[in-house]
């Protein structure tokens, strides 16, 4: 099959609009009243390339001079007022006498590095109802996001250099944000054949089969090697289906309370240790994702203490909500895996403290509000979580965490962990900032959401931390003052 993006409204809008400008330069710059330009095909032409350079981030029109903010940078070990200048998309010395296009004092706000996200379900191709690239893409602009690693749990799903091939393109075509394509362990997902690593290595920044796990331990034994040869991460959704038992909600006092069939922590760390002594076995590079219970914690320091390449991420909704959380059937709190126990939330932050969990990853799951009917036992899993990401870590982890820890695990140890470039200010570096309010106080609201989903537990909470700027290849992709005005 061809997948073929077609224009939006707004990309057509965009369009017109740059050809009226267009036209009006020209005729300013003849001087000639009353000039008009043809919109022939050359000019058409001229305007999607140069619409296409703008949307993608990739026509920097303007120098920034960023001053006087607390810029924090992992990388380099800094964390001090200073100054951040940026010129043809990328991040330069400052001059002596700062002159820039765009001047932006940053007096009591953060300037961070563009954050980067492990996990996000962009939904597209397939399921555009509940997200498309260009939606997803947005709602991670405004989230603090210059990059997102999108999930293969698609329609078609992501297995083949077609697909891949068209999320990246799409991606490029709509959005600054850059889009890694993450493709699927086995063919179609269906747990049996094996994908071409070595001929998808160039298309895709690592494997998983996200959603669900390879339940065959025969083939994630292959897998690895497979994976290992071909110089990929697997990235890890640990659930045995076996232990399910048809469970909605975790095995405690939400379960008990509503009469829900629970769903216990060793249907999580089953896989968990399947998967690292298989990793371990064939010396292959493993991540787990949204690590939720104290045992999976405790599987992966360990794991990690006797040398096995391992790293791991926790979601915002798993180190700020418990079970307990939950006071009615609504299926917003719902989601694979489950909110666990207060016992296994504590075991997560001090994971988050000690190191052994490198990287916070929203697992971005849009869902349709059909999609969410039917309360637990009917509603599909999952919740957005890209613009909810850093007033949730600011406001839950400022107690354990420095400013420079919170702000590594968004943004350098995802880079580290994906081998890809990003998550430091270094002079030279790629401009990828996020700029923020650490102490802006406000409700958080999903009618502003950029996602097309509104599927959040997290509506109407009281948080702390603003994304004000997201700037991204030297272009400011999101402006939260000019946008909601």
């Amino acid at each position: 099959m061809t997948l073929t993006p077609s224009p939006s409204w707004r990309k057509r809008r965009k369009r017109a609009s740059l050809i009226n400008s267009f036209s009006l330069n020209c005729r300013i710059f003849y001087k000639t009243p009353g000039a008009s330009v043809s919109t022939d095909g050359r000019v058409f032409a001229i305007a999607d390339r140069l619409t296409a350079a703008i949307i993608a981030g990739r026509l920097n029109i303007m120098t920034i001079y960023i001053k006087n903010g607390r810029v924090i940078d992992p990388a380099n070990n800094f964390d001090a007022i200073s100054d951040v200048f940026i010129k043809d998309g990328s991040l330069t010395k400052t001059p002596e006498s700062p002159k820039a296009d765009l001047t932006i004092n940053a007096d009591g706000l953060w300037v961070v590095p563009g954050f980067i996200d492990l996990h996000t379900h962009l939904r597209e191709p397939g399921f555009e109802r509940k997200e498309t690239i260009e939606t997803g893409a947005a709602a991670a602009a405004a989230g603090g996001f210059s990059a997102i690693c999108a999930m293969p749990n698609t329609n078609p799903v992501a297995d083949s250099v077609e697909v891949l091939s068209y999320i990246k393109n799409k991606a490029e075509s709509c959005s600054s944000v850059r889009v890694f394509p993450i493709c699927s362990v086995t063919a179609g997902m269906r747990g049996r054949e094996l994908n071409d690593y070595a001929a998808l290595r160039k298309y895709a920044v690592a494997i998983s089969e996200d959603g669900k796990s390879v339940q065959d331990d025969s083939v994630m034994e292959k897998a690895f090697f497979k994976a290992k040869a071909a110089g990929l991460k697997i990235f890890s959704h640990c659930e045995r289906e076996s232990l399910m038992n048809g469970g909605v909600i975790n095995d405690g006092a939400a379960a008990e309370r509503f009469g829900f069939p629970g769903i216990t922590s060793e249907t999580e760390e089953t896989i968990i240790e399947r998967d690292i002594r298989l990793a371990e076995k064939a010396g292959a590079s493993l991540h787990i994702c949204h690590v939720s219970s104290a045992g999976g914690v405790t599987l992966i320091r360990q794991a990690r203490e006797r040398g096995v390449d391992v790293t791991c991420e926790v979601c915002p909704h798993h180190f700020t909500l418990t079970d307990e959380d939950i006071t009615d059937d609504d299926s917003n709190f719902k989601m694979a895996p489950p909110l666990r126990s207060r016992i296994d939330r504590a075991a997560l932050i001090e994971g988050l403290r000690d190191g052994t969990i490198s990287a916070i990853a929203t697992d971005h799951a849009p869902h349709s509000a059909r999609d969410k009917e039917g309360g637990f036992l009917k509603a599909a899993n999952g919740i957005i979580g890209l613009e909810t990401a850093l007033p949730l870590a600011i406001s839950e982890l400022s107690r354990v965490l420095t400013p420079s820890e919170i702000i590594s695990k968004m943004s350098l140890n995802p880079a580290r962990i994906l081998g890809v470039a990003g998550g430091t200010l270094s002079v030279g570096a790629s401009a990828d900032v996020t700029i923020i309010n650490p102490s802006e106080r406000y409700k958080i609201d999903i009618s502003i959401f950029r996602s097309k989903s509104k599927n959040s537990p997290f509506n109407g909470r009281a948080v702390v931390g603003r994304v004000i700027y997201s700037i991204i290849s030297g272009r400011v992709a999101y402006d939260y003052r000019q946008t909601n005005r």
